[in-house]
């Protein structure tokens, strides 16, 4: 198959120590005709926030690329995750493609697949809907026997320090992250502001954790 410049890969496997290698995505994103060149790893958990591979990867996309994945559990973390990002490709000007698995139907540069994964970003919301709709009946029912709830979540170096990172993106995003690691669009902005900057709360956390003011962005 002839390269196709616009076509960049993304590889990802959950071990670093050399019992899950790359070649098998690999040699699937290269006969999908991608540049070996042009594709970024890594090799890492899915769960973990920071993954400098596709950090990379997403930086170097430009408007009328396709970013061809393996199968769809290796971009995003959660199907939240997934939708927000291939939400954000969208936005760009960017295409997805999904070579195998589940999404295998998923290539957003044609109308059966933006419709597929439509089909996708509904389901997350009905997931997200679910799950609201079943705090909001868990808090009623522990009303109802008399127990307090509302106990507000702790905010930590870690939560802070992600709050930063997810200030530069739209709002949509910082919503759903927020309510990710379990507090509020308004708790959110009480500690850090809309460009990232920390504010009076967040430095007396860190402060009292021991890791000062550090930096903002």
């Amino acid at each position: 198959m002839a390269e196709n410049v616009s076509m960049i890969g993304y590889t990802r496997v959950s071990k670093a120590d050399g019992r899950q290698v790359h070649d098998l995505q690999r040699d699937a994103l290269i006969a999908a005709g991608v540049d070996p060149k042009r594709i970024y790893q890594d090799s890492i958990s899915g769960a973990r926030d920071s993954r400098p591979g596709l950090d990379a990867c997403l930086a170097v996309l430009a408007p009328g690329d396709t970013l061809v994945i393996w199968k769809l559990d290796r971009l995003g973390r959660s199907l939240r995750h997934l939708v927000n990002t291939v939400g954000e490709l969208t936005a760009r000007g960017i295409g997805l493609k999904v070579l195998t698995g589940e999404g295998s139907m998923i290539d957003t540069t044609t109308a059966s697949g933006r419709l597929m994964f439509g089909i996708f970003a509904a389901l997350a919301e009905f997931e997200r809907e679910l799950i609201i709709e079943r705090t909001r009946a868990g808090i009623a029912a522990a009303k109802a026997r008399g127990k307090h709830c509302g106990r507000p979540s702790e905010m930590t170096p870690r939560k802070i320090r992600l709050l930063q990172k997810a200030m530069s993106k739209r709002e949509k995003f910082v919503v759903d992250f927020a309510a990710d690691i379990g507090i509020s669009k308004a708790t959110a902005y009480r500690y850090v502001g809309p460009n990232g900057e920390l504010r009076a709360d967040a430095k007396r956390v860190l402060e009292m954790k021991g890791e000062g003011q550090g930096k903002s962005s």
